[in-house]
């Protein structure tokens, strides 16, 4: 358990061994982990953005994404380069980093970036089967908490095939996009005017914000420093040189495809609605309806299957980050089907109620809102990142050089003036509006002074505290001391099922403990009778069930063990933990159920919920 834990995404860390590996198949090998992290730049919330800025202000807005696109690639450079070089990700890194009351309020802001991803990327989903298939909204929004099944298979096929799944959505988009641009044929004289800076105010810098937070996203940040580690490689300076160089291929290839669709989004609609005369385009819906009057069937279409291809694509890299940023900062592993359904729940539970009360018409200004609070969240996470990759006490020679952190550290303070700037200007509207203004007074300027107190400590505390910096330099705590001790097992509980791993279970739980134990059998009745009835059934499987456990009883009385038996009713966990305390047992024997897969879901994982519910050890037989 305690290996599990010490590593970022325990169940597929190191599993890509590159040692094994030799010329274009070694490369190969480094390259896909950047482009998990770029479907993030191309979800839905980037089209809600992409749309509304090209419509509204044609080409003009070109510059930032090409701006954000940068800033992304240096952020996530920096992200591998953490991940690579300390084997650890952001999240665990920020804790190690800070002290524990700053711990709580970073873990709630990475949720609640997650949840707005997450958000988006449900509505984008939606929209795409209601386009596609004519599917109500209501009805995309909860359909997509099954997803969750999904992402589970992928895991225990291993990260080469997420990998390959996502590069196979991002392939789909790419290619949807391209024809799109041989369909619509934008003037490409005016697109590079797009690429020369100009001014933003008001809904434009709306929008550029929104655009930033749907490009350089504060998950993804954590996500590639976890993904890194998926690749074994040698922990020597050259072997991180290696993958530091290929990871840096990888991130820009990426990053540069997903530039190319986000890019394509917004050139899209501003050559298909801006010059048309069209400049409040800010629903997807509206901008497929327009595509079909304006260039036929085919647009569309290409349009609708994109835009599912990212919500999936996106959901299931947005699951990894979530488990990441719960595992680094509270050091807290759940099921990963559990992690989505929880992160799947909050962002539909928004989504549900502004389809109901406010119309499916709200839920293209819901996509932009929530890429903008993904972008207020960003400050959080990029200012520990360039704190850390510019330590030489942890990074030793691969702290990043000067120039290199002052593009960081601008990019950061682009970033963070540009929040700051949106914050005080919405507040201005929302006091200049009639309403109540002691909510405003009283929650949400309160809450904005916090966030920015912590911001700014977050910020200089690496500065004032730099002799506690390398507090620790791992995950986890430092060793034990161990002394040789004898232990000895007096009271062995060994659970049975009545098959044939039963002899082996039982040979093993007498081996831990010979003659001088006791040995109590255990075995819960599962059926609906037991369940409703407990102690007090007596259907025809409890009597057969009691008859098997007195046979096993009297087969260790004579060979010279002490042995009885407790039977269970009911959920198997809560049974069999219940019995281990009243029973006082110190030592526990169970079988593994063998489930895989899909199995594993409906039949449950009672070893792993028994192993949390009781405080002795416990020894599992295959």
């Amino acid at each position: 358990m305690n290996q599990e834990l010490k590593n970022s995404l325990g169940e597929v860390h190191s599993s890509i061994n590159i040692n094994k590996r030799k010329g274009w198949k070694r490369i190969f090998a480094f390259l896909g982990p950047a482009y998990l992290v770029s479907v993030g730049y191309m979800d839905p919330g980037n089209w809600a953005t992409d749309i509304a800025g090209g419509s509204q202000f044609g080409y003009k807005l070109i510059w930032v994404l090409l701006m954000s696109n940068l800033i992304a690639l240096l952020l996530q450079s920096l992200s591998a380069r953490l991940g690579i070089v300390r084997g650890l990700d952001l999240a665990q890194a920020s804790k190690n980093a800070y002290p524990k009351w700053t711990n709580y309020p970073l873990w709630v802001l990475a949720e609640i970036a997650i949840a707005a991803c997450d958000l988006a990327e449900i509505v984008g989903m939606a929209i795409g089967l209601n386009l596609l298939f004519g599917l109500p909204l209501i009805w995309g929004v909860s359909i997509t908490v099954f997803d969750t099944l999904l992402l589970l298979l992928l895991m225990k096929r291993g990260m080469k095939s997420i990998e390959i799944f996502i590069i196979s959505l991002v392939f789909i988009i790419g290619v949807s996009f391209f024809v799109e641009m041989l369909i619509v044929e934008p003037v490409y004289g005016d697109v590079l005017k797009g690429f020369m800076p100009s001014e933003l105010g008001g809904s434009s810098l709306y929008i550029a914000i929104g655009i930033i937070g749907a490009t350089v996203m504060p998950h993804n940040l954590y996500l590639h420093s976890s993904l890194v580690q998926t690749r074994k490689f040698d922990q020597t300076s050259e072997g991180k040189k290696e993958a530091i160089k290929f990871n840096f291929f990888d991130t820009t290839i990426a990053l540069n495809l997903a530039f190319f669709v986000n890019a394509a989004i917004l050139i899209l609609a501003a050559a298909a609605f801006h010059v048309n005369g069209y400049f409040k385009i800010a629903e997807i819906e509206d901008a497929h309806q327009l595509l079909n009057n304006l260039f036929g069937s085919a647009a569309p279409a290409l349009f609708a299957i994109a835009l599912i291809a990212a919500g999936q694509s996106s959901t299931i890299t947005g699951t990894l980050a979530g488990q990441i940023i719960m595992e680094g900062h509270l050091n807290l592993r759940i099921q990963p089907w559990l992690r989505r359904l929880i992160t799947r729940l909050l962002a539909i539970i928004p989504a549900l109620f502004t389809i109901i009360y406010f119309g499916e018409g709200s839920l293209g200004s819901l996509l932009i809102l929530s890429q903008v609070v993904l972008s207020l969240q960003l400050g959080f996470a990029v200012i520990p990142l360039i704190h850390f990759n510019s330590d030489k006490k942890l990074m030793g020679q691969f702290a990043i050089k000067p120039w290199v952190k002052v593009l960081a550290w601008l990019s950061s303070a682009v970033i963070i003036y540009l929040n700051i700037t949106l914050v005080i200007s919405e507040i201005k509207g929302w006091l200049a509006s009639a309403g109540n203004h002691w909510v405003i007074y009283s929650i949400v300027i309160p809450v904005i002074l916090a966030c920015l107190a912590l911001l700014v400590y977050i910020f200089i505390h690496p500065f004032i505290n730099k002799t506690k910096e390398d507090k620790q330099l791992v995950p986890h705590g430092k060793p034990a001391n161990f002394t040789q001790a004898n232990i000895s097992y007096h009271k062995i509980g060994i659970t049975t099922d009545f098959s044939k791993n039963d002899e082996k279970i039982i040979r093993n739980a007498l081996m831990q403990g010979g003659k001088d134990a006791i040995y109590t059998f255990i075995h819960v009745v599962e059926t609906a009778a037991a369940r409703y009835h407990g102690n007090n059934t007596l259907d025809n499987e409890t009597k057969l069930d009691k008859e098997s456990l007195i046979k096993y009883q009297s087969d260790l009385h004579d060979l010279g063990f002490e042995a009885n038996y407790q039977i269970g009713f009911g959920n198997p966990a809560l049974a069999i933990s219940k019995i281990v305390k009243e029973q006082n047992l110190d030592f526990l024997v169970m079988g593994a159920h063998g489930h895989k897969g899909f199995k594993d879901i409906v039949f449950g994982t009672t070893v792993d919920a028994v192993r949390h519910k009781i405080n002795i050890p416990v020894l599992i037989i295959n």
